[in-house]
């Protein structure tokens, strides 16, 4: 029993605390610790909602003090839940939210827990862009670390590609710098090996003229057109220029009974290119909608925004094929047509351009090949639902297994896959290396709630 008057530690970090440090009894504790995927219900011991890098040290020495697990939230949409922890410290990020955009240099230095949709905003104010996701509601810093895919893939490869520098707080509590000048190991590594050897305060991106008007949309027929609209996305993706960026998708229509198959495309070329590149797509048999045409590069960026919203429940696996065909087609097709829920679908990533010219051994992010990364996406409202959804996504991922080559995309990996296959699938060449630079930076794996990569 505590003496009248005696301090806890919760408490005592309180006192020097920019941000909130949010406890169980609090009234705010059940709002904020929940993440994007309703799925999630877990609940830390403590919630640390840092306002500044110091928050940030203080909480990961708190957590080290009281021998407690780390979770480090950004923008919370990592699909397999590892932004919070049962019984552990939640380091919070999302009120870090700063963008600083320098137009001459052409670059923007951002907080840890910005959202792509305040990021794109402060650079488009000058006409500027780089890669970042395609929901506008993802955060910069889960997303960045393991790839970063976006519409600006193949034009300027993925989103940490552009990084020019990362700020971290390691796990002594200790703050360093990674770029190309400064502790380059740790800057080849953050580059794809995710949340594992630090929490990422601050990243520093170049930048791109882009906008403020691209040409881009969707464009959506019948299921039963299916088959032909997914060859002739095929088609278009084996000639697509470094400006063009293309997304297959099978789903069901915002009626929620309609079953589509959709084009989403992004053109970040001239004007008449744009147009030319679109071409085939509008001219295709008859589309039920088309919003093809020219938009503002935020719009193209929050198109898909409305078919995630915060709290639906989510299971997500995904697939690398190295080629989109006929077969993969048709499964693809059988397994969207079983999908138990409106808001469940099968969407067709091309990868290629400049994402893919990159050697593998440039950054820890190793999956540089051209192809589709194919991700079957259950996603439902009602508890009720979660067995025979979670059901759904795991039958359609082994449907699909046949026709995956051995590399995945960490970003989409769940909280049920084998994270030793996973490593190797991920990875490749590059995991010796990382668990060298695991075993330097983080020795006793203090940040281990991730696609964990064990210390050498």
């Amino acid at each position: 029993m505590k003496s009248e008057g005696t301090v806890s530690p919760a408490q005592q970090l309180a006192t020097t605390f920019s941000g909130r440090v949010i406890e169980p009894a609090d009234a705010a504790y059940d709002a904020v610790r929940r993440v994007h995927n309703g799925l999630i219900d877990k609940r830390p011991a403590l919630i640390a909602e840092c306002r500044g890098v110091a928050d940030v040290v203080d909480a990961v020495r708190f957590a080290r003090d009281q021998r407690l697990e780390i979770a480090v939230r950004g923008g919370g949409h990592n699909v397999g839940g590892r932004a919070t922890v049962d019984a552990g410290v939640m380091i919070d990020l999302s009120q870090m939210r700063g963008v600083h955009v320098d137009p001459a240099a052409r670059t923007a230095q951002a907080e840890g827990g910005t959202l792509w949709k305040i990021f794109n905003r402060e650079t488009q104010v000058h006409g500027l862009a780089t890669t970042g996701g395609v929901v506008g509601t993802t955060g910069i810093g889960g997303l960045t670390l393991g790839g970063g895919l976006g519409w600006l893939l193949p034009k300027h490869g993925m989103a940490l590609d552009n990084l020019k520098s990362v700020d971290l707080v390691l796990a002594d509590g200790k703050v360093a710098r990674a770029s190309a000048l400064e502790n380059q190991d740790l800057f080849w590594a953050v580059r794809g090996g995710g949340g594992n050897f630090g929490i990422a305060t601050s990243f520093e991106f170049a930048l791109h003229p882009i906008g403020p008007m691209v040409m881009g949309g969707l464009a959506a027929w019948p299921v039963a057109m299916a088959k032909d609209v997914l060859r002739l996305f095929r088609d278009l993706c084996a000639k697509a220029t470094d400006d063009l960026m293309l997304v297959g998708a099978l789903l069901t229509a915002p009626d929620g009974k309609t079953k589509v198959v959709a084009i989403g495309a992004g053109h970040f070329g001239s004007k008449a290119d744009g147009e030319k590149a679109l071409a085939p797509i509008k001219a295709f048999g008859q589309p039920i909608m088309d919003v093809l045409g020219p938009l503002p590069y935020v719009a193209i960026n929050g198109l898909l925004d409305g078919a995630f919203p915060t709290g639906a429940r989510n299971y997500w696996k995904s697939h690398f094929l190295n080629e989109l065909s006929d077969d993969a087609i048709a499964a693809a097709i059988d397994v969207a047509a079983a999908c138990p829920s409106p808001m469940g679908q099968i969407v067709f990533e091309h990868f290629h351009g400049a994402a893919t010219r990159v050697p593998v051994s440039e950054t820890a992010y190793a999956l540089r090949s051209s192809g589709f990364n194919t991700v079957v996406i259950s996603e439902w409202l009602d508890p009720a639902h979660d067995e025979a959804c979670i059901a759904w996504g795991k039958k359609g991922y082994a449907s699909l297994k046949p026709f995956g080559g051995a590399q995945r995309y960490v970003n989409y990996l769940t909280n049920d896959e084998s994270i030793d296959e996973a490593l190797v699938a991920v990875y490749g060449p590059n995991l010796a290396k990382l668990r060298q630079i695991k075993k330097k930076h983080d020795p006793d794996n203090v940040f281990h709630l991730n696609v964990n990569i064990k210390p050498a």
